[in-house]
């Protein structure tokens, strides 16, 4: 095994001879192109780039270099329960976490699965991640979820929620602005944003958050259009009392009418789309489809580890498949074919890196690759699969055939924070000690017998048609043939 690469803070490093996704305008594909990064910043693009001295190069050829992906709304503190929820519906996910067994978290368990899930998402090339932390019962639980975000080498995003007491109630709260005091400081590392839902009631008892939110100069997310959940209503109370700016982020949004599209289209807002969750839960069909044609600004999230996969490379392929689909199935309906796709690799590529960027406000520096900006970035590289070759159409590789295990080097902020396939400067064998401790703590907590029925829930009957064309009599005249 060769021995690890020393990446000191001050060492350059220039990727050599990839073909760069610069995610322009253009979509433009740069071959044989090499990346200079220098402090945390990419300070050149360019073929034959000179390496300045006591630079690392990294052969980049035969690999793909991007900007690193950004996911808009993971809800990180649950990671410590991957898969636990395979086969829950939504209604199944809301009476376990909202009404049953999510108050069971202490600090420490957001702190494990805040850890585990920060590791897990720079290993897959997610080099920002919007934490939709909505476990914080408690100010401690917050400071766990941050200090766990901070002792990984990402960029992240808390969206401070808590699904156990009214939005109104948790943000007017003194311990509340004291904590922002504390821990939101301007690190560029760590951005800040409140999460909470509106549910359509006529009163509007979220208009106190939002007031909040306002004072602070905070932008808002909120699960919007989420089939039982939230409707159109709470896009109409949230647009009449002038709560919808363009930092508004709407997570899900797959069960809204044309007239709520319009609205956040007319307010400059962008919806985070979850299609895995989307397409399973039921939150509504992933609404790429109907968002397109309003021009709404796109982001991609993966919502939760308890259900499905933490890296952004299912995303883009289950969002390709589930507009494709729709745009089928509705040209069927009335006789017609497609005979071209509207929605293209390269879009959800744009989506995975600058559409969050810009979703996060940071459209300015991060989501591209171009000189002057923050160096996060991505080499797609795996000489030992017969799936990286050949590269013809690297948008389409990225969204189609490329995974976490192909993820070669990973830079944060000019950091290198994994390398020749293998994470750098991260304990993971710590962070599985502390899940596990979760783990242990929530089964015996909730008894076996609870743990169980939470993992493997009712299976509806499923009632077999008639068939009429069955043979009454096909096993005699089989048996008659031979």
């Amino acid at each position: 095994m060769n021995e690890p690469t020393d990446f000191g803070p001050d060492r350059p490093v220039l990727l050599r001879g990839g073909t760069v996704l610069p995610m322009d305008d253009a979509h433009s594909v740069l071959p044989g192109t090499d990346v200079l990064v220098v402090g945390d910043r990419i300070a050149e693009v360019g073929p034959g780039l000179p390496a300045p001295d006591g630079a690392v190069v990294v052969d980049a050829t035969g690999g793909i270099v991007m900007p690193g992906m950004i996911d808009t709304h993971r809800h990180m503190w649950q990671t410590a329960m991957r898969g636990y929820g395979a086969d829950w519906t939504l209604t199944q996910y809301f009476v376990w976490y909202y009404l049953e067994y999510g108050k069971l978290w202490r600090p420490e368990d957001v702190h494990a699965g805040n850890l585990l899930a920060a590791i897990e998402a720079i290993d897959a090339g997610v080099t920002t991640v919007v934490d939709w932390s909505h476990g914080l019962r408690t100010v401690d639980h917050a400071d766990a979820a941050v200090d766990a975000l901070q002792a990984v080498p990402g960029r992240f995003v808390l969206a401070y929620g808590n699904i156990q007491a009214p939005p109104a109630e948790w943000t007017g709260a003194p311990e509340f602005r004291d904590f922002i005091g504390r821990r939101i400081t301007g690190d560029d590392m760590l951005g800040f944003q409140i999460a909470f839902d509106v549910t359509g009631d006529p009163a509007f008892p979220e208009k106190p958050a939002f007031e909040v939110a306002r004072d602070l100069g905070v932008p808002v997310t909120t699960h919007a259009g989420v089939w039982g959940a939230t409707s159109d209503d709470g896009i109409r109370l949230m647009y009449e009392n002038g709560f919808m700016t363009p930092e508004t982020v709407y997570v899900h949004a797959a069960s809204l009418s044309a007239d709520s599209y319009h609205r956040i289209a007319a307010t400059g807002g962008s919806i985070s789309v979850s299609t895995e969750s989307e397409q399973s839960a039921g939150q509504g069909y992933p609404p790429t489809w109907a968002i397109r044609a309003h021009d709404i600004p796109v982001s991609l999230s993966m919502d939760t580890s308890v259900w499905w996969s933490g890296d952004l490379f299912s995303a883009m392929r289950t969002t390709l498949g589930a507009d494709r689909s729709r745009e089928h199935m509705e040209a069927h309906t009335k006789g017609e074919t497609v005979t071209h796709c509207s929605l293209r690799a390269d879009q959800v590529v744009d989506w995975a890196t600058r559409g969050g960027a810009r979703a996060i406000g940071r459209g300015d520096d991060l989501g591209s690759i171009e000189a002057g900006r923050k160096a996060d970035i991505v080499l797609i590289k795996n000489d030992a699969s017969p799936v990286s070759f050949p590269l013809l159409n690297p948008y389409g590789h990225v969204a189609f055939q490329a995974q976490r295990g192909d993820v070669h080097t990973v830079l944060v902020n000019g950091r290198v924070v994994k390398h020749e396939h293998r994470l750098v400067g991260v304990d993971l064998a710590a962070a599985r000690r502390e899940v596990e401790r979760t783990v242990e703590y929530l089964r015996s907590t909730m008894g076996e017998e609870a743990w169980q029925k939470g993992m493997n829930p009712d299976i509806p009957e499923t009632k077999i048609l008639d068939n009429p064309y069955t043979y009454t009599d096909y096993h005699s005249s089989s048996t008659r043939s031979r």
